[in-house]
């Protein structure tokens, strides 16, 4: 599966792509092969590190079960800055706001698919990306939801 790597503000991050869309965002240095799809999303990602981008224009294909896929939609939808609870999205998708979780642990594409804008209703929630919460802190206080965090 091609992949392109890049080294951003928390580390190296490498994409992946199948069948023309992206379907994976892994916190690890990796391949640079030059897919066009994977150099247009580097680019893009790279540009919401630096703070020139506020969301992205790439095809998406999150792998999971059914409910993964609904809450990375979910979570799409939410905007750059903006947060919800575990307890929004589940009170939206009529599920458990303990599946809302796992679900958005499970999401296969973060940052790109912003998982970090889901929050606990008394805290932070996890985040399963290197460096974990403070990972998370830093993507909101990027995002400029860092009042959220007082």
């Amino acid at each position: 599966m091609p992949e392109r790597s890049l080294t951003t503000t928390l580390g190296p991050v490498t994409l992946e792509a199948e069948n023309g869309a992206i379907t994976a965002l892994h916190w690890r240095a990796g391949g640079y092969d030059d897919d066009p799809l994977l150099i247009e999303a580097a680019r893009q990602l790279d540009a919401y590190f630096s703070g020139a981008r506020q969301s992205f224009d790439l095809p998406l294909t999150p792998r999971g079960s059914d409910l993964t896929r609904r809450t990375c939609a979910a979570m799409q939808a939410i905007p750059f800055g903006e947060t919800r609870t575990y307890g929004d999205l589940a009170r939206e998708m009529q599920v458990p706001a303990q599946a809302i979780g796992q679900a958005c642990g499970a999401n296969p594409i973060p940052v790109l698919i912003p998982c970090h804008r889901i929050l606990g209703a008394s805290g932070l929630g996890g985040f399963s990306a290197k460096g974990g919460v403070e990972t998370k802190v830093w993507l909101l206080r990027h995002e400029g939801a860092a009042s959220l965090l007082i």
